[in-house]
């Protein structure tokens, strides 16, 4: 991949790797409707390391996903390094993304996660080596403003410091989960303070979102996570520089998901995809009667055709 594949003259719109969400049939949508950057789920350096074919398999990108960057979580400078060398041997990865924010328990109580925002020479530490062992053209880390209080700046440098290419923020501390509000306000005092650039994340869930925390921050691009999953438009939105979304494009949108969910997972997509039509189904008129049918369905074809009417059909109610 050359750089001007993942240029940051203009804004660049990424998804957020979000567990059970971004697989690869919903990567693939995004995509193709105007997302610059995908990002894997979050993979964890151990269970790369020890050959877990699950993890393995969450590497598995689609073709059009390029660039395409992967998440890997740890604590451990030598794993981390034999985690990167495993990675470096799949072909179609642009990036290696160090994850420093999650704020799950599971996370954290390993070590992983935000819990490096507490040890910032350890953080450094494994960047240093990522960057250093990597054959990828960038190296990136996504972090939060601190633990249990806002050091971010401090976090910033570091990671910058440390070689990373460029960051993503998410502006919340850890103690501050996913509930507390997002501190824009912060995401522009690092993009001030660093000359990498920085991409904005935390509750950007819409358009008129998105535009206000690209001017507000400064940032070079927003990250966008939970704000895509049930309108994952909102990247045709971003790239068309349009609030407006024609029902058509939402009908495809919605078709091309459930369709590549069946090509991937075979009719298990069927059950999986039942998440995804609760939160596109909703501010439609029958809603409620579409999930608790397509809960009944296990079969692709009727589960498709059900779907397919349903949205060519029924009225937003709000």
């Amino acid at each position: 991949m050359s750089k001007k594949n993942l240029s940051f003259e203009m804004p660049i719109y990424v998804l957020a790797p979000l567990a059970g969400y971004t697989d690869l049939p919903f990567r693939s949508v995004v995509k193709k409707f105007g997302a610059d950057l995908t990002v894997s789920e979050m993979l964890s350096s151990n269970a790369l390391v020890h050959g877990s074919s699950k993890t393995l398999s969450m590497i598995e990108k689609s073709p059009n996903e390029d660039p395409y960057s992967v998440q890997i979580a740890g604590s451990e400078v030598d794993v981390i390094k034999r985690a990167v060398e495993i990675l470096n041997e799949q072909e179609g990865i642009d990036v290696i993304d160090l994850n420093c924010g999650c704020p799950v328990p599971k996370i954290v109580g390993h070590g992983s996660g935000s819990s490096l925002l507490l040890n910032l020479p350890l953080m450094g530490s494994i960047i240093r080596t990522m960057k250093e062992t990597s054959n990828k053209e960038f190296t990136s880390v996504k972090i939060r403003l601190g633990f249990e209080k806002k050091n971010h700046i401090d976090i910033a440098k570091v990671v910058e410091d440390s070689g990373a290419d460029f960051l993503a923020v998410h502006g919340r501390t850890r103690a501050g989960k996913f509930k507390s509000a997002v501190d824009y306000d912060a995401i522009k005092e690092i993009k001030a303070a660093v000359k990498i650039p920085v991409i904005a994340n935390g509750d950007i869930d819409s358009y008129e979102k998105a535009k206000w925390v690209l001017e507000h921050t400064g940032a070079d691009g927003v990250m966008i996570g939970r704000g895509a999953v049930g309108a994952p438009w909102i990247f045709h939105q971003l790239k068309s520089g349009t609030n407006e979304i024609d029902r058509n494009v939402k009908h495809a949108i919605i078709l091309e998901h459930f369709d590549k969910m069946i090509e991937f997972y075979g009719s298990y997509g069927v059950v999986m995809f039942r998440k995804h039509v609760h939160t596109y189904s909703k501010g439609y008129s029958g809603a409620s009667a579409l999930r608790q049918s397509v809960n009944r369905v296990a079969e692709p074809q009727e589960c498709r055709a059900m779907i397919d009417d349903f949205f060519r059909n029924s009225e937003t109610v709000c």
